[in-house]
């Protein structure tokens, strides 16, 4: 029942005093008291009946309904018959914390009301079960004939109720894409991988410029391996202000979606399988032909009677190989955040587990898949990495037919550890970094890196900590401007002999000359690997 319903005819006659907009409130029980702190007996919901005993003083009104308001009471209800007429100062104070205050007259025995209020919420709760079993129906329905986007869009015009499903990486598994923009749907993913990296209890809040929205995880199955994996469901408002009854809807809805991620998952495990084998044979010195069994099966396997030939998208089609890494991460959890970041080609991709890594064969889209592109579509994951996390992730060029694939794993490995070696928690590497000198730095073993630039540099940062010399910056900047003591010069906003001097003292300090390009190119390492 709600707080108006005790003034409607035939309720015991009570007198609206303050608050008069907040009486849409929903009351679920009734709190008989006069402890001057009952803040700690209070549940949520309540209607507080008292005698007003507890006021000494007219300061004590504030503190007592201060103390209600907090406790989640919703309204306020005083009898009169011990002391007199409602003071002025609790009517102030109710105003203020815009909590209904209702007079009592001496006539009407609390027990009256307490009664009253029983027999109309036990009545409302059964017309909620009635409901609730009918909505629950009406969800099971929809779910089997048209999946968790039927499901959403019942609640949406049923109960005018926005709602979305969210993979971790921002895409829309579910619900109206349309009225959810991306910038705030990276935003929403990120609060809640955030939330869930610090173990927060949800539902998580997020508050954006297009309004208030709750969070509520789909819980983590054995099959995705981490809650970076996990999909999220988006809520309109803030259900922590809710109704009971709506927030046992939104807690079911929450379940329901992570039943559909169990079946989803269980159904990728004939998948799972043919990735695995997949890495086998190319880890192996398996026959191409065998390699081209297994990308036939898996164009099989995606066929749609309306698609292409899978026979066709395995002879022609030329293939990506991805190689991943996961640092601070569980096992398996790797795998399934790249099944969910490419799940677009989820139906003709392999993905295969390898421990705290992964790797992946696609067929390649029209154009190379760019590193940057892939790197964007991660980023939201950094959230949940927290400050040990890291994915890294190697790309491979196209490889235009089976016997090419071991090839592409090598060079997507080798792209990986050019990603490894950058900062950042998601780091991404392509081909076309294949044929620079990253590569070779990457294949150095890490005690030589360090030795080889402890070497070059390490009298030249140590100078510059003694004297606040600036060398570091300016061995940068002429390496940057190919040796050209003006361009330099005018970059550090510095006199050309000033320059010089600097160059001079680098020079001195490790035995190098700077005008041989072998010690230009030594310094160059030596910076990169810095």
């Amino acid at each position: 029942m709600r707080v108006r319903d005790l003034l409607a005819p035939g309720a015991p006659r009570l007198r609206l005093l303050a608050a008069e907009e907040e009486l849409d409130r929903q009351v679920g029980g009734v709190m008989t008291t006069d402890l001057q702190d009952p803040g700690r007996y209070l549940h949520g919901g309540e209607l507080v009946l008292t005698g007003m005993l507890w006021r000494g003083r007219p300061e004590d009104s504030e503190r007592f309904v201060r103390t209600i308001v907090a406790g989640g009471a919703v309204a306020l209800a005083a009898g009169e018959a011990e002391v007199g007429p409602i003071p002025e100062d609790l009517v102030e104070a109710c105003r203020r914390h815009r909590l209904p205050l209702l007079a009592v007259p001496d006539d009407i025995a609390f027990s009256t009301l307490t009664e009253f209020i029983g027999r109309q919420v036990s009545a409302d709760r059964a017309a909620d079960l009635a409901a609730l079993v009918d909505r629950h129906r009406m969800l099971v329905s929809a779910a089997g004939g048209g999946g968790l986007d039927a499901v959403l869009d019942l609640l949406g015009g049923d109960l005018d109720l926005d709602c979305w499903v969210l993979a971790p990486t921002g895409r829309v598994v579910a619900g109206p894409a349309d009225r959810l923009p991306a910038p705030d749907r990276d935003q929403l993913v990120r609060a809640h991988l955030a939330a869930q990296h610090q173990r927060r209890r949800p539902p998580h809040r997020a508050r954006l410029a297009s309004g208030s929205y709750s969070l509520l995880p789909a819980s983590a199955t054995p099959e995705s391996g981490s809650p970076l994996a996990d999909w999220v469901l988006v809520v309109a408002g803030d259900v922590t202000e809710w109704t009971t009854k709506r927030q046992q809807l939104a807690e079911n809805l929450a379940r329901l979606v992570a039943a559909e991620r169990t079946r989803r998952d269980e159904g990728r495990r004939l998948r799972r399988r043919l990735a695995d084998e997949m890495l086998t044979l190319l880890q192996g010195d398996a026959d191409p032909a065998e390699i081209s069994r297994t990308l036939y099966a898996s164009s099989a396997m995606a066929a749609r009677y309306d698609g292409p030939d899978p026979t066709a998208l395995a002879a022609e089609g030329s293939w990506l190989v991805l190689s991943a890494e996961g640092t601070g991460l569980p096992e398996g959890a790797v795998r399934s955040v790249l099944e969910e970041a490419l799940t677009d080609a989820t139906d003709l991709a392999l993905v295969s587990g390898t421990g705290t890594g992964a790797v992946v064969v696609l067929p390649a889209p029209e154009s190379a898949v760019p590193a940057e592109a892939l790197g964007e579509l991660l980023a939201p994951l950094e959230a949940g990495l927290g400050s040990e996390g890291r994915i890294t992730l190697g790309v491979s060029a196209p490889a235009s037919e089976a016997g090419g694939l071991r090839g592409a794993l090598e060079e997507a490995r080798h792209a990986r550890r050019i990603a490894a070696a950058r900062v950042g928690r998601v780091c991404v590497a392509g081909p076309e970094e294949l044929a620079s000198h990253v590569l070779l730095l990457a294949a150095v073993p890490d005690e030589i890196r360090r030795a080889f630039r402890s070497r070059l540099l390490d009298k030249v940062i140590a100078y510059d900590l003694e004297h606040q010399a600036d060398l570091v910056r300016t061995l940068e900047a002429f390496l940057r401007s190919d040796g050209s003591w003006t361009r330099c010069a005018a970059g550090l906003h510095v006199h050309v002999n000033t320059l010089r001097y600097r160059i001079g003292r680098i020079e001195e300090l490790t035995g190098r000359d700077l005008s041989r390009l072998e010690d230009r190119v030594d310094f160059y390492l030596a910076l990169e690997l810095a």
